[in-house]
């Protein structure tokens, strides 16, 4: 294992080397190499590429392999999941794309078990796009195997799960973002919501409201019979044992998404999964990256209409109401903003440009784009490991006082609640075995 120390910056040496091994397979092989694989065209040639490997290759996991495909400064080598058409499709695909106009086909790898795509020393990195349930081993593993992570957000499914991750990716050196992109991309309307608040351009802030859906619910779904080729006990994996059913794992030629992330064994609800993108942007204004609430109150039809999150500062976080995805509400203005749209009273706000003295947040071209300059830098990326963790945490935190229906204390530097046992024992759950952090 190469220290952390010596992974402070990529060489172009170090690359080469990397290369080099990826070379000696190419050889081997009866392949006609254009001139575009060596770099004499102007595109990056084999030896300064991130090789890179994707792990679940559902509706997220083939967007991003679909994006990383036609990327000149990335290849793309090995596919995993446990539903072999999928599989078999992701493998078919990258030939093809590798193979046009003479290149280089026929030599992506596929893997049913993740361990076995991180074992190949010539992956560079990792998409991980599992649902939920699987995202804190798969990353946890992707480290000690020292690849540097893109893992989907919400990263992980129980508080205790962030932690371990966090320490994991820093004591192993690597470069870990989450995939919460609103920070990067939608035009940097988030961006620019967060820039304005930490600025104090509305004031002292009264109140947030968070526009996401409500919590997962237990899953009681009929049994049906196991498709051909899927293999749903390791599907399943850490996850408390429930029967097949095509409503978690739908065929692939099924559109939309699947509705795993509606039950709290493998997601979280709306709750989790555009909590992990809107609260992302709430903590991110109130510069509680590495923080997060201190009493967490759900609803009670009297003082507290909403589940709302109280942070140290005294800002309530609602959620729900307001206007658009996330709205901010100052003594001096507000701002509303959302995929698509973003508004503020007075208008003026967002035509005054900032002073050079005022904060600017991390203006990067896109989350994949930052994530891949990071790799190389080993700079820490916009969504870094302990953001993800924490914006996960907010989602938990909520989820936790909605099933218990009482308030609750919470110490953000401890990770822990204040005097409350039975709370405290929701932070984390057994896996089934034989899985385990």
């Amino acid at each position: 294992m190469v220290s952390s120390k010596n992974h402070k910056s990529i060489t172009r040496r170090s690359f080469l080397k990397q290369g080099a091994k990826i070379g000696t397979a190419l050889l081997a092989a009866p392949w006609v190499i254009p001139a575009s694989a060596l770099g004499a065209d102007g595109t990056t040639a084999p030896s300064n590429r991130l090789t890179l490997g994707f792990i679940g290759l559902g509706k997220m996991g083939m967007g991003h392999f679909g994006g990383c495909l036609n990327g000149s400064e990335v290849q793309v080598i090995a596919v995993c999941d446990v539903e072999a058409l999928r599989l078999e499709i992701a493998r078919k695909e990258v030939d093809r794309v590798y193979s046009k106009d003479g290149g280089p086909g026929g030599g992506c790898l596929a893997f049913h078990d993740f361990r076995e795509l991180l074992a190949r020393e010539d992956v560079d990195a990792v998409f991980i796009c599992t649902p939920d349930h699987w995202h804190a081993i798969q990353s946890i593993e992707a480290a000690k195997a020292g690849k540097d992570i893109y893992c989907e957000k919400p990263m992980v499914h129980t508080i205790r799960e962030g932690r371990a991750v966090v320490d994991a990716v820093r004591r192993y050196g690597r470069v870990f973002q989450t995939g919460s992109q609103q920070r990067s991309n939608y035009g940097g309307m988030f961006r620019q919501a967060a820039e304005l608040v930490r600025n104090g351009r509305i004031g002292e802030i009264k109140a947030i409201h968070v526009q996401v859906g409500g919590p997962g619910e237990a899953c009681y779904l009929p049994a049906q019979p196991v498709p051909e080729g899927l293999d749903w006990d390791f599907w399943v994996g850490p996850a408390p044992w429930r029967p097949f059913n095509d409503e978690l794992c739908p065929a692939y030629h099924v559109g939309g998404f699947p509705n795993w992330r509606g039950y709290y064994d493998f997601g979280g609800g709306g709750l989790f999964d555009f909590g992990a993108h809107h609260f992302d942007i709430a903590q991110w204004a109130l510069g509680m990256d590495d923080s997060g609430p201190v009493e967490i109150i759900p609803p009670d039809g009297k003082d507290y209409p909403r589940l709302t999150f109280i942070y140290a500062n005294g800002v309530p976080m609602y959620h729900g109401g307001g206007r658009n995805d996330v709205e901010f509400i100052g003594t001096e203005g507000t701002i509303h903003v959302g995929r698509g749209s973003i508004g503020s009273e007075p208008a003026s706000l967002l035509s005054e440009p900032l002073t050079p003295g005022e904060l600017r947040l991390n203006r990067n071209k896109g989350h994949k784009e930052d994530w891949l300059n990071c790799i190389r830098t080993r700079q820490r990326p916009i969504a870094d490991v302990e953001i993800g963790h924490r914006t996960a945490s907010v989602c938990h935190l909520g989820f936790i006082a909605y099933t218990l229906k009482r308030p609750l204390k919470w110490d953000p530097v401890k990770e822990q609640f204040i005097n409350d046992t039975e709370a405290d024992r929701m932070l984390g759950y057994g896996m089934r075995s034989p899985w385990h952090l």
